[in-house]
């Protein structure tokens, strides 16, 4: 005796596997995420260095959500290195939707000097970020190499 599949099922089980498909076809036309520096935030000033915030807008054009595992990034303020900086918590990018992702860099007086002409002059500052994101996607993880450069601009430590 075979088992016996009510046809009233037949249509579920195909939209199960046409959406499924559709799925996995997304998780296969991956595209790499979009990041921006929107902004530079100071946040404090010490007698060896200090620390800022970068801002970074970052666009995932996927039709699914991504999970960020890490991120390290090396900042260059001026054509200066300036400082390094890793998140380690997870972070989440939701499908076609910009994400705010704050990351903090400690820096030392040492390279602030061509980074403090651009403040001084301009109020905004030249930038080049590159580094690494790990991003867990429905097919695996993933680590993708990022840059970025331009003007931003540069908030001040608020007292």
């Amino acid at each position: 005796m075979r088992p016996c599949i009510p046809r009233s099922a037949i249509p579920i089980f195909a939209l199960v596997f046409v959406v499924g498909c559709g799925v996995f076809r997304a998780a296969l036309q991956f595209q790499n995420p979009d990041l921006k520096v929107t902004e530079i935030r100071v946040t404090g000033l010490g007698l060896t260095g200090g620390t800022l915030d970068l801002l970074l807008d970052v666009y995932n054009p996927n039709a699914y959500d991504l999970h960020g595992t890490r991120l390290g990034v090396g900042l260059d303020l001026e054509d200066t290195h300036f400082g390094d900086a890793e998140i380690t918590t997870p972070f989440a990018l939701s499908a076609t939707r910009h994400t705010q992702v704050v990351v903090p860099v400690r820096f030392e007086w040492a390279g602030v000097g061509a980074g403090a002409r651009g403040l001084f002059t301009r109020q905004a500052i030249r930038f080049a970020v590159t580094g690494t994101v790990g991003l867990d996607t429905p097919i695996g993880a993933r680590d993708l190499q990022i840059h970025a450069h331009g003007d931003v601009p540069l908030t001040r430590l608020r007292p």
